[in-house]
């Protein structure tokens, strides 16, 4: 093996364990609010909870799904098995959970305003599933029927594959051969979302601030001040995931096919994974019943083993 090659493997088997370490405890957590919302369905009767269990459920998909591919391909070094339709599927499945996950991240940030400022239109029933339920319907279709007919039934001989590049080397037809198809899926199904997750956040953050302020309330900088940095979280999750490589793709589909590449490959793709992998630590701020049952469950565990060692004496 060369210097080269044993570069490269050791740099894929490093990605492996980063990806590992973070997989793991992404997928017990997970499990864990799912255990809360199985043991208190009461939770559930909260729109913003429904909403948010079905992101998760997407993201727990990706985890213990998708997420298995790449690491196989870091783990191994190349693609295996070494087929385009092997290929086909992993990007179908990885492009259209990715871009589920997005999409249901920014109807969330979108909906949370009426849920804050005008719970009462939620409480018709058309309303609520034409401004609630629909959107969140969308989420999957739209997905699911785009990549379908860019990746599943797009005309292509399959030999454009790279198995020695993680995800095949992205190499979809559409991508390479399609430039105005390749760009609106880089800067619309992509860009956007994460677009509209930024703005719907900063701007549910001074509406909250600003009625306050009109109510003249007093406001609670303590509280304001958590909000804050959560909505931040949430919205820096997904930029700093999605805007080096969308910015890269672009200048791709765009300018010069080759411009980056090695960053790209190298880099800032991973980055996407980030999201489904730190997205369930992100979520406890919206779920404060949550983190009071971890809380109890602790203090009760705590508890049982001082009474155990007193009645030890």
């Amino acid at each position: 093996m060369s210097g080269v090659e044993s570069s490269r493997t050791s740099f894929y088997r490093m990605k492996f364990y980063i990806l590992i370490a973070l997989q793991v405890p992404a997928i017990l957590l997970s499990s864990l609010i799912f255990i809360f919302f199985i043991t208190h369905q009461s939770s559930l009767c909260q729109l913003q909870n429904q909403a948010l269990l079905v992101l998760l459920i997407i993201n727990f998909i990706y985890l213990s799904t998708d997420l298995l591919m790449p690491l196989r391909f870091y783990y191994f070094g190349y693609v295996s098995p070494a087929t385009s339709t092997y290929c086909t599927l992993w990007t179908f499945s990885e492009y259209s959970l990715n871009l589920i996950n997005e999409l249901l991240m920014a109807t969330i940030s979108i909906q949370r305003h009426p849920l804050v400022f005008k719970a009462h239109i939620f409480q018709t029933r058309w309303k609520l599933f034409l401004c609630y339920y629909l959107p969140l319907a969308l989420c999957f279709i739209y997905p699911i029927m785009f990549y379908v007919f860019t990746i599943l039934l797009y005309p292509c001989d399959g030999n454009q594959w790279d198995y020695t590049l993680n995800v095949c080397g992205f190499a979809n037809c559409y991508l390479i051969y399609d430039k105005v198809l390749g760009s609106f899926d880089w800067a619309a199904n992509n860009g956007f979302p994460a677009l509209v997750i930024l703005l719907a956040n900063v701007i549910l953050i001074i509406r909250v601030i600003k009625q306050k302020r009109r109510r003249q309330q007093t406001v609670s900088w303590r509280k304001q001040r958590l909000m804050t940095l959560h909505l931040c979280a949430i919205s820096s999750l997904y930029l700093l995931a999605w805007f080096p490589s969308l910015s890269i793709g672009l200048i791709q589909q765009l300018i010069s096919p080759n411009f980056a590449s090695n960053i790209q490959t190298d880099y800032t793709l991973d980055l996407i994974y980030s999201v489904c992998l730190l997205l369930p630590w992100v979520c406890l701020g919206l779920l404060p019943e949550f983190k009071k049952w971890i809380q109890r469950i602790l203090t009760c565990g705590k508890s049982a083993r001082t009474s155990n060692i007193v009645h030890a004496f």
